[in-house]
């Protein structure tokens, strides 16, 4: 069902699945262009998730999706206060859960989330990184030398202010959520999960994509999890 939310800048849209009871989790999607590249991913697992009688939410965060918020002027305290505005919301009738893909797990540390369950989660400094790479291919720049008064830097086709990048860069370590939570990665990730799955990373192609097995098995580890932090 398509819906919206309030938050101190203003209304932004929402996709509610599954039933209108029992706790509900909120995806935060990754940033930028692996945004695009999941969010078709991202609904079939709310969908399955609704098979399974697990409620979930998608929505746009300011300036990302189909928000009219400039990209430009996105901040993280602005995601932080839109995430903050929906849990909150969300909690005065039911437990809230947070699912957070890659660079989204910047986001997840809402203290209203009764708990945290994590897909291949990295910072913010690396999400900005990979866009660094990905424009460098048009010719090396000197990242270190911007500073505030630069316009909006373009990486990779996204514009982003000042405060953002900076706000980025300085996230170098991925911070444990003080809620229950939950770190699942895909088998060929090397890095220490409570879980891994088969599959092919989809924010590493170049277009979007789908794959509706591994989506059935996150909705399924997701579903479990929930319902073990509730019992």
């Amino acid at each position: 069902m398509i819906d919206h939310y309030d938050w101190s800048g203003g209304r932004e849209a929402m996709v509610r699945f599954g039933p209108d009871s029992g706790p509900v989790v909120i995806m935060l999607l990754p940033l930028f262009e692996e945004h695009n590249r999941t969010r078709t991913f991202a609904v079939t697992i709310c969908r399955a998730l609704a098979d399974l009688g697990v409620a979930s939410i998608l929505p746009d965060l300011p300036g990302q999706g189909e928000s009219v918020l400039p990209t430009e002027q996105a901040t993280l305290g602005r995601w932080r206060a839109a995430i903050a505005s929906i849990a909150e919301a969300e909690r005065n009738r039911r437990r809230v859960y947070l699912a957070s893909f890659r660079a989204g797990a910047v986001l997840d540390g809402n203290e209203a989330a009764a708990g945290v369950w994590r897909l291949s989660p990295i910072t913010g400094q690396t999400a900005l990184a990979d866009l660094q790479r990905a424009e460098a291919v048009g010719g090396k720049r000197d990242w270190d030398a911007l500073g505030p008064e630069d316009a909006p830097v373009q990486l990779a086709g996204n514009a982003i202010g000042w405060p953002l990048y900076a706000a980025l860069r300085a996230d170098a370590v991925l911070i444990e959520p003080q809620a229950p939570h939950r770190t699942v990665r895909l088998d060929s990730d090397p890095a220490i999960a409570d879980i891994k799955f088969p599959g092919t990373p989809l924010w590493r192609r170049a277009e979007p994509g789908n794959h509706p097995a591994l989506a059935r098995a996150l909705a399924s580890d997701i579903a479990d999890w929930v319902r073990s932090c509730e019992s």
